[in-house]
């Protein structure tokens, strides 16, 4: 496929390279985009010393109240493995850790998470829904959205807040923040992981009530429980704090990995469309690829273009390098594209045509540019019924 670095009625952030078809993007006068002013701010603006204080009465507020001190919700990922893990070291807590399943969960996280949970030593507890009810979801939101994660999306979101109500656990803590990466919150505010951001940011705009209309028949609510936020009763009722850790502690994800490499022996897989160097990001899905394509013949970028904005704001990364390897790895046809067209049972023009039903404008799509990428190591061992 084209990429949006090719095409020059298209709009890219002088910094960062981030296209003017990603979600909630501006420029400001210099062409700078407003992530990277986030970012500036995060840098220059922010007293961490005094964020961490309050990190610190948060811990300690609510510790020893009921039977867990917190929550956290841990996909065997980066960004979890080393909340977890900073969490216990620097505070001791007694955590309950709630894994989602998605269903596409490849064999090198699976292996990291029960890593982890065996040596720091946590009560764990792992949910996966009704994989039928998940294969009608993912066809519907692809159709409707261009975007198959809602069930995923919602249930990573909403399942361990329905755990938290039902143990009595009134502190969660997530990870990275979003401002790191969107402009949906800024640093300036702490971001509370709650039922406004939930519909405001996770849910695609789709309720479990909206799906159970578009279903149609054969799918009732107590089906969809698992992907539908608390009520705000119960959640006021426990007093609740869900918030992400990043929001009181600078974020650095390459520092943070040297750390979970070394402290609970947490390893990188290579995923679909992605240079070799970034292998921390996104192991835990196997459909990531399908993800990144989609997002790709929709908005002209996928995930290596995402990561490159990244680098690109930290200094760690030239301009002409960051091009160079964008061109190079976002766009290609996944193999693991085979896989999912099995669990939906679509013919891939049908998924073409669904995709392209997607594109944001001025990004123009053209299927015949596209190259094949290759398989994954893993791809033979994923667990593939339909």
């Amino acid at each position: 496929g084209l990429n949006v670095l090719n095409d020059e009625k298209i709009k890219t952030c002088s910094k960062c390279l981030l296209p003017e078809t990603q979600e909630t993007i501006t420029f400001d006068d210099a062409g700078v985009c407003n992530v990277c002013r986030q970012h500036d701010y995060k840098k220059e603006k922010i007293d961490w010393t005094q964020r961490k204080k309050e990190l610190n009465s948060l811990v300690e507020e609510h510790r020893g109240k009921g039977s867990y001190d917190c929550l956290i919700p841990f996909s065997g990922g980066k960004d979890s493995t080393f909340t977890l893990l900073y969490l216990m070291k620097t505070y001791k807590v007694k955590p309950l850790v709630v894994t989602f399943d998605h269903g596409f969960m490849r064999p090198t996280v699976l292996a990291n998470a029960e890593r982890v949970v065996k040596i720091l030593g946590v009560d764990y507890l792992k949910f996966r829904p009704n994989w039928q009810i998940v294969k009608r979801l993912m066809l519907e939101t692809l159709r409707r959205k261009g975007d198959f994660c809602w069930h995923c999306h919602t249930g990573i979101f909403s399942y361990p807040m329905q755990i938290a109500v039902k143990f009595k656990v009134p502190l969660i803590f997530w990870g990275e923040p979003s401002a790191e990466y969107t402009s949906y919150y800024g640093y300036d505010e702490t971001e509370e992981v709650d039922e406004r951001r939930f519909n405001r940011f996770v849910n695609l705009g789709i309720t479990a009530e909206d799906m159970l209309g578009m279903l149609g028949g054969g799918v009732t609510m107590r089906d969809l429980e698992p992907f539908t936020y608390p009520s705000i009763k119960d959640l006021r009722a426990l007093k609740f704090r869900s918030v992400c850790l990043g929001s009181f502690i600078p974020w650095d994800v390459k520092e943070q990995i040297k750390l979970i490499q070394k402290e609970v022996g947490w390893q990188k897989d290579e995923v679909e469309g992605i240079p070799p160097e970034y292998g921390y990001e996104k192991i835990e899905c196997a459909m990531q690829g399908v993800r990144d394509y989609l997002k790709f013949i929709k908005r002209g970028f996928g995930r290596t273009a995402h990561l490159a904005s990244l680098d690109l704001r930290n200094g760690r990364l030239s301009l002409e390098k960051a091009r160079e390897m964008i061109l190079n790895h976002d766009g290609k046809r996944p193999a693991s594209l085979d896989v999912f067209l099995k669990y939906v049972g679509l013919t891939e023009s049908e998924f073409n045509e669904i995709a392209m039903t997607h594109v944001v404008a001025p990004h123009v799509h053209d299927p015949v540019k596209v190259e094949k990428g290759q398989p994954l190591h893993d791809q033979t061992q994923w667990e593939t019924t339909a």
